[in-house]
């Protein structure tokens, strides 16, 4: 490298072990209390729904399909279209606002309870722990080379894990494709390219997220950690040290000299790292890697009954309540502020506004379509004709016999069958024509309507708009 002057110029060594962090494995320590309680209950609870619901029948039909090749979503007694994509678009909104509600009340709550990769984690780690051992042995068994018992526990485990990953994956395949159908095409061997595809890329996504990534996702790759500062505020609730109470730091001992510092509650016996899923230490305040799952709380409150201090010093707070001191009732009440009470309002009126929608949706869609390639003709008996067809789609998850009518000129009628009836979640398209009389209305367009109605039911009904053209 020669510089302007024509010396040569010293090239300048780039360390860059120092840019990125060595990984290492975290091997977190099981914990038991009222929050891990709370979030083995929330992992029962989703993936119960998750397992069963593609199971359970409405009407004879799977209750909750997505049905791509036949592109209807089928949810219990509704049949959604893909003109109803608005409802998809509406979903969108009330879950983002739901997370920025949750987030400005309790911080990462979704993120330590609810969240698929928190979720599969611990259930991968619970068979980690039930075939490994708890974390010492874990820790040791890793240290070791490969042996026969090693290769034996490692086999059964990730075995074990690739069951989960691989039913995982059929479930997920199963709300877009019937899963009886699934299933009956796997054990024929009859199995569509898209839906083996889908089943072995998701369980091959759980398998490496949930049982080796794991921490990396929530530390590197989910967006949520980098923006939710944006979305906490010093009356957030969030898992918090208070370092008033347990500083300095120190272990007890007896027969300690008279005169020696007095230490804080926190025994620094680490635990609370030990347990942290993401491998963090709380102490150190509020980091991006926390996930709110609160074992650091569970671990922590154990401990301080064995020493015989109070619960709390690991604990859901606020950055005013520990800086402030606020009682419970005060940090409670000021979760109800002004940006809390925003979202809720929002959240509240998009819900309502959605569900009264939902409760006055016709299932009925009727789409009209002109000949164009003859705007208008005389018919044999004189009158004026205009050729129509109509898409009818029967919405409901019942069949229907509809009547149609035409109305808009004066003396209009249609000249055909005036009734169709349609399966459940249906839909079929019926070629009809228009007639008037010679001169009954304006030359050009003329606004005209054609009405559909259920037989059997007056509030199942749908005007469409169209023209009729006279010469």
């Amino acid at each position: 490298m020669v510089d302007t002057a024509g010396s040569k110029a010293k090239a300048i060594p780039i360390n860059v072990d120092g840019l990125y962090e060595k990984h290492r494995t975290v091997h977190a320590r099981s914990v038991t209390g009222r929050f891990n309680n709370w979030r083995w209950a929330m992992v029962f609870v989703t993936q119960a729904l998750f397992y069963g619901l593609c199971w359970l029948q409405w009407g004879g039909r799977q209750a909750v399909l997505f049905h791509l090749v036949e592109r209807k979503f089928y949810i219990f007694g509704m049949v959604f279209w893909p003109q109803d994509v608005i409802y998809l678009a509406i979903l969108l909104v009330i879950s983002a606002y739901g997370l920025f509600l949750v987030t400005a009340i309790g911080g990462r709550l979704f993120c330590g309870y609810a969240c698929p990769q928190t979720v599969y984690t611990e259930i991968l780690m619970w068979i980690e722990r039930k075939i490994e051992g708890e974390r010492p042995a874990r820790m040791k068994l890793d240290a070791q080379p490969m042996n026969a018992r090693k290769f034996r526990l490692k086999l059964i485990k990730h075995s074990l894990w690739l069951l989960i990953a691989l039913w995982t994956g059929i479930t997920f395949v199963g709300y877009f494709t019937p899963i009886k159908d699934l299933l009956s095409g796997m054990a024929s061997f009859e199995l569509g390219p898209w839906e083996a595809f889908w089943i072995f890329f998701y369980a091959a996504f759980l398998y490496m997220m949930a049982g080796f990534m794991r921490e990396q996702v929530c530390k590197y790759m989910c967006p949520y950690a980098r923006f939710q500062g944006v979305m906490f505020d010093p009356d957030t609730l969030i898992i918090s040290y208070d370092p008033a109470r347990g500083e300095p730091r120190g272990l007890r001992r007896k027969g300690a000299a008279a005169g020696a510092q007095p230490l804080g509650d926190c025994v620094d016996c680490s635990i609370c790292v030990q347990v942290c899923p993401t491998g963090i230490d709380i102490r150190n305040g509020l980091q991006l890697e926390c996930i709110a799952c609160a074992a650091c709380i569970d671990a922590c409150d154990q401990v301080m009954d064995k020493v015989g201090s109070p619960r709390g010093l690991i604990r859901y707070s606020t950055e005013n309540a520990l800086e402030k001191h606020y009682s419970v009732g005060e940090m409670f009440g000021h979760l109800l502020r002004f940006r809390t009470l925003l979202y809720t309002s929002i959240l509240l009126a998009i819900v309502l506004a959605a569900v009264w929608s939902l409760a006055h949706r016709v299932p009925l869609k009727v789409d009209v379509l002109r000949d164009r390639s003859t705007l208008s003709r005389e018919a044999d008996d004189g009158r004026i004709e205009n050729v129509f067809r109509l898409h009818i789609s029967n919405t409901d998850d019942s069949a229907h016999r509809y009547s149609i009518a035409v109305s808009g000129i004066e003396g209009i009628d249609i000249v055909g069958d005036h009734q169709v009836e349609i399966p459940a979640a249906s839909s079929t398209t019926v070629a009809l024509s228009a007639r008037v009389q010679p001169g009954t209305g304006n030359k050009g367009a003329n606004q005209i309507f054609f009405e559909v109605r259920a037989e059997n039911n007056d509030q199942i009904a749908v005007r469409e708009k169209t023209s009729f053209f006279l010469p």
